[in-house]
């Protein structure tokens, strides 16, 4: 303990934050000055990694919650050497590896993209789980810390309650997390919005709580060391903060605290920039140096993480040496691959719902992929979830043994967990509710699209044909939605979702393939509640539904068709139904394509695409959402039937007949369209 350079490593800290800001000429300074004194010391006594291996898999994690105080995370981490001076510099530029929020980055410390409040400390969650998962298959050995850092709007934001009683009633002892309290907001001092006791509210959840003076170097010592050594619960430091620590006023004056602090260059407040850096110990014609007693207290320290390392993968060594199968194990569920899994054995019951023949998928799965998590919103025995659930049994305090999270009504918590989960790696999630809740979900569903995790999403009852719940359980406007994200790159270049709406029980096991085999981006499962008639065959039907793979295929074929329907989930089998008497009444040759996914499809070669919807025949699309989901595929001269208004609460049959959603009603539609294209 050296507590000279422990204070200059702290200023040195908030030094670099305000030169980022100010260089940059925006971001938020304050707060990164008010967390310094706790980082250093986290990283420097505390945090276990090995900084010649970034990526090792019983590292410690850092989980951002607060991402506007990315400055004090890439000061800390340049201290530690995963920056460069450049780097630095050039914070929130074209090009650089600094951006105005992180974005994941595991090879330099950054284990999340932050940004949205609340989702950072609840992907932390996440991967809290999926270290007691593993921990519990593998031993005590895996013991490593999952820290979080929470500013007051994400403890505002909503998905904090989830993630607070999910993490109290699983007892997450390896989750730590500072709370920086520094009363202040971008707009407002926190009295202005809020009296609760928030350590209260976090006992309340079964959380050790401790409020300590963040800028006390003895009381975060302690904090941490108490923290660690916790059996039990998840813990809260409560850090009482200043905001904008060290800033000073022209005059020389001190300047803290102060609300406009937060969110602006400090040089634009009442604080004067060279006066703040001079007073930190910081040269003002040189902001962005490291100061020589820090650097070389961190070039000590970085040999003592990797001596520590050393030590903790010896001990490791031994176990895989005298665990053979156990280690094998291990390191397959770590390379994210997958068993061999024979889903054409998986056998279905003639005209079920896709979310029954989903349950089937998933029983088979219990049995044969061992590192997945299955979570439910509280509907596991409506969105069938409970076919995994039969096979294993829930995550419960003390007893991480099962492969079950029942996360309770909580669509944005679960989604987020399931996002720290795959963060962590080692382990498969999936997560289910109903998909007029995606909803609740989507901006967890956009941070899994940005850090493309293959994050398995899988929703119920997908569209009016709920019936009696009424409008606000029938989803309408959802499937547009996902779509959309089918059609946004991420930074990779890729689809950022896959999109499944699958048209049969065949159909929904090669969705779940393709799903699991998805191992860059997200995806989602588009289940029906009622049950679906499968589509005709003529041989194996799960063999023929594996050009499903192909984003779309032809389900009925015939040469020269006069019209080609288009559809994807439960439509495709009312297309049969109005195929027939399109042909048996009217004497028309009809093609029908089962479209599972118009992303993946769009993919394939234009010629490919040309033979399952070729655009020199009338193309017919039926839709149970908004017509846009299918205007795409058939084109200006196509048509498509769709609803262009909310639901109703009647039994879905009902619904069926009187929005017109019948074989006998759909092939009417289809005739009064081909007369358009005779004129």
């Amino acid at each position: 303990m050296n507590k000279k350079v422990d204070q200059q490593a702290a200023d040195n800290i908030r030094a670099l934050a305000v030169a980022m800001v100010e260089k940059a000429n925006s971001g938020h300074p304050g707060g990164p000055m008010g967390g310094a004194d706790f980082m250093h010391i986290l990283y420097s006594e505390f945090f276990n990694y090995d900084p010649s291996d970034m990526e090792w898999p019983f590292r410690d994690r850092f989980f951002m919650d607060a991402g506007h105080l990315s400055t004090l995370m890439y000061a800390q981490y340049y201290l530690l050497g995963n920056y460069k001076k450049d780097d630095v510099a050039n914070f929130r530029q074209w090009g650089s590896i600094t951006p105005g929020h992180p974005e994941v980055d595991v090879k330099r410390g950054v284990e999340n993209t932050s940004g949205p409040l609340g989702q950072g400390h609840t992907m932390g969650i996440g991967a809290a789980i999926a270290a007691k998962f593993l921990q519990a298959r593998f031993g005590d050995w895996m013991n490593h810390k999952i820290y979080g850092f929470i500013s007051d709007g994400g403890v505002q934001e909503e998905i904090s309650q989830g993630a607070g009683r999910i993490a109290g009633h699983l007892g997450l002892s390896n989750f730590i997390m500072f709370f920086d309290s520094n009363d202040i907001q971008l707009s407002t001092s926190t009295d202005e919005v809020t009296t609760e006791d928030t350590a209260m509210k976090y006992k309340a959840w079964g959380w050790k709580v401790v409020t300590i003076d963040g800028h006390n170097h003895d009381e975060i010592r302690k904090a941490l060391t108490d923290a660690n050594n916790e059996t039990e619960k998840p813990t809260l430091i409560i850090g009482k903060t200043i905001m904008g620590k060290g800033a000073v006023a022209a005059d020389g004056s001190m300047f803290e605290g102060h609300c406009e602090l937060h969110g602006q260059p400090i040089g634009h407040t009442g604080a004067d920039y060279a006066k703040t850096l001079e007073n930190l110990g910081a040269n003002p014609e040189s902001p962005f140096d490291i100061f020589d007693d820090v650097q070389a207290f961190y070039s000590d320290l970085l040999k003592k993480k990797e001596a520590k390392a050393a030590e903790k993968k010896a001990e490791i060594a031994a176990w895989k040496s005298a665990n053979k199968a156990l280690s094998d194990k291990l390191d397959f569920f770590l390379s994210g691959k997958l068993p061999n899994l024979d889903f054409a054995s998986i056998e279905h019951k003639a005209g079920l719902a896709s979310r029954a023949a989903s349950s089937g998928v998933l029983a088979y799965l219990a049995e044969n992929v061992e590192n997945m998590i299955v979570s439910s919103a509280d509907l596991s025995n409506s969105d069938k979830t409970d076919g995994f659930l039969k096979k294993t049994h829930s995550l419960q305090k003390g007893d991480f043994s099962g492969s079950f999270l029942q996360a309770g009504v909580a669509e944005l918590t679960m989604a987020a967990i399931a996002n720290g989960l795959a963060l962590h790696g080692g382990v498969i999630p999936v997560v289910a509710t109903f998909f007029v809740f995606s909803d609740y979900m989507k901006p967890a569903i956009r941070l899994s699209c940005i850090q493309e995790l293959p994050v398995k999403y899988v929703w119920t009852h997908d569209a009016f044909r709920v019936g009696e719940d009424g409008p606000t359980h029938q989803p309408i406007e959802q499937e547009a939605q996902l779509r959309l994200l089918e059609k946004l790159k991420n930074h990779s270049g890729k689809s950022s979702f896959l999109a499944l709406r699958p048209a049969d029980s065949a159909e929904t096991t090669v969705a779940w393939k393709m799903a699991l085999e998805n191992k860059s981006t997200p995806s989602g499962l588009i289940l029906s509640r009622q049950n679906i008639k499968d589509i005709p065959a003529k041989g194996s039907r799960y063999n023929e539904a594996l050009a499903s793979e192909n984003g779309g295929y032809l389900v009925k074929e015939v040469e020269n068709p006069d019209v080609v329907l288009i559809a994807n989930g439960s439509e495709v089998s009312t297309l049969v139904a109005a195929a027939e008497i399109l042909e048996a009444e009217n004497g028309l040759k009809v093609s029908i394509a089962s479209v599972i996914s118009e992303g993946l499809f769009r993919l394939q070669p234009k010629s490919y695409q040309d033979s399952v919807v070729p655009k020199n025949k009338p193309l017919f699309g039926l839709t149970a959402g908004l017509p846009v989901n299918l205007e795409g595929l058939v084109g200006d001269n196509g048509k498509v039937f769709g609803l262009d208004h909310f639901g109703y609460s009647a039994p879905a049959n009902v619904l069926d007949e009187k929005f017109g959603f019948t074989g006998e009603k759909v092939s009417k539609e289809v005739l009064a369209y081909l007369k358009t294209q005779q004129n």
